[in-house]
C-alpha cells in the first residue's frame, strides 16, 4: 500500500478549478475524493492519487503553472499541527529541523531536508524538496511543493531572505518568466533535485512573534499522535536528550541504558548513519541553549545546568562557538 498525504495539502484546488471555467468537485470526484475533505484536519488520501489529481486539473485546464498557482493560494496551515510548531520556532533553522523530522505527519512520502550546494558556493546550502514514493516527482507536485517551501520561507523570514535561485527536476511548463516572478529569483530546469539555494546564515535568522508553549505542546502532541515510520537511531537519541537534558546524565552509557543497548553497539550504528553521539548532543545543546537564552530571563548559570553543563564559563565557550557571541549578547540582540 503507497503512501498517504493530508487531504488539506489540496485545498484550494476546487477554486482555482472553477476560477478557471472548470468544475473543482466534479474533477475531485472523478478520483473519489469528496472536495469537503480539504478543509478537514484529520483526512488523508494516496499521495498518488494526490499527484494525479494535480496533473489532470492542469490538463483539464490547460493550465501549466497550476502548481504554482495553487501554492500562492495556500498557506502553512494546510500543515496542520506541524504548521504551528514550525511558525512557533525561535529561528528559521529551527523551523527548517522541525519540517525535516516532522514532515512525516503531513505526509511520510514527502521529504524536505538540507544539503550541500548543489553549485558548490560556499556560504550557500540547498533546501532539498523530494519525494520517497514519486521519482520523479510529477512536475505539478514539484512546482506546487517547491513553490509552497518559499512561501513559508518568506513568511517565517518576514519578507525575502536572499534566495539565490531555485532548481526543477523537469523541463519549463509554463514560460521561464512565470517562474521567475513567482520565485523573485534564477530558476534552473532538468536539475537532479528541487532545491532552494539560500544564504546559509538563513538558520540564524530570527522567526518574529513566536511562542515556545504553542511550539512545545503542538511537537507533545505529534510525537504521541504520530509515531515516525522508520524513526531512525539518531532521531530516537535526539528526543532522548531533549527530554532529558539536564535533569539526568547526558552520557552515552545512560541513553544507551535507555535504549538497551551497549555503548559501543550504539556508538557504531551511529557511525554506520554519518553520526556520533556527540555530534547529536551538541547539537541539542545548542538549540536548548538558543531556546533558553533567547526568549527567556533565567540566569545563566541556570541555563549551564538545564543544558547539561557543570560550569557557566563551559557555556559561555560553547555559545561562543555556536553563534559567534557570548551569551550576554545573544541574548541581547535577540531582545
Amino acid at each position: 500500500m503507497g503512501s498517504v498525504v493530508r487531504a488539506a495539502g489540496l485545498r484550494g484546488l476546487p477554486g482555482l478549478i472553477d476560477e478557471l471555467g472548470g468544475d473543482g468537485r466534479g474533477l475531485l470526484a472523478r478520483y473519489g475524493v469528496d472536495a469537503a475533505l480539504l478543509e478537514t484536519d484529520d483526512a488523508v488520501m494516496p499521495s498518488l492519487a494526490a499527484g494525479r489529481i494535480l496533473e489532470a486539473a492542469a490538463a483539464d485546464r490547460d493550465c501549466p503553472d497550476l502548481g504554482l498557482r495553487l501554492a500562492a493560494r495556500q498557506d502553512i496551515a494546510v500543515l496542520g499541527p506541524l504548521a504551528i510548531a514550525i511558525e512557533n520556532s525561535a529561528t528559521l533553522g529551527e523551523a527548517l529541523d522541525c519540517a525535516t523530522r516532522f514532515l512525516f505527519v503531513h505526509s511520510p512520502a514527502l521529504t524536505v531536508t538540507q544539503v550541500p550546494d548543489p553549485s558548490g558556493r560556499p556560504g550557500v546550502i540547498g533546501l532539498r524538496y523530494g519525494s520517497t514514493e514519486m521519482d520523479p516527482m510529477p512536475p505539478q507536485v514539484c512546482d506546487n511543493g517547491l513553490g509552497l517551501l518559499h512561501r513559508i520561507t518568506v513568511l517565517l523570514a518576514g519578507g525575502r531572505y536572499g534566495l539565490r535561485s531555485v532548481h526543477l527536476t523537469h523541463r519549463p511548463l509554463a514560460p521561464v518568466a512565470r517562474y521567475t516572478e513567482f520565485f523573485g529569483a534564477d530558476v534552473r530546469f532538468g536539475q537532479a533535485a528541487a532545491v532552494l539555494r539560500v544564504p546559509a546564515t538563513l538558520n540564524d535568522a530570527t522567526v518574529a512573534g513566536g511562542n515556545r508553549v504553542l511550539r512545545e505542546v503542538a511537537l507533545d502532541y505529534m510525537r504521541s499522535h504520530f509515531p515516525a515510520p522508520e524513526q531512525g537511531l539518531d532521531e530516537r537519541v535526539r528526543q532522548l536528550l531533549t527530554q532529558s537534558l539536564g535533569s539526568s546524565p547526558a552520557g552515552i552509557a545512560a541513553v544507551a541504558r535507555r535504549l538497551q543497548i551497549h555503548p559501543r553497539t550504539l556508538q557504531r550504528r551511529l557511525a554506520e548513519s554519518g553520526t556520533t553521539y556527540d555530534t547529536i548532543l551538541d547539537a541539542v545543546r545548542r538549540e536548548t541553549a538558543h531556546r533558553l537564552i533567547t526568549t527567556t530571563d533565567l540566569p545563566f548559570s541556570q541555563v549551564t545546568a538545564m543544558v547539561g553543563l557543570t560550569e557557566q564559563s563551559a557555556l559561555t565557550r560553547a555559545v561562543r562557538r555556536w553563534f559567534g557571541v557570548g551569551p550576554r549578547d545573544l541574548r541581547r540582540g535577540a531582545h
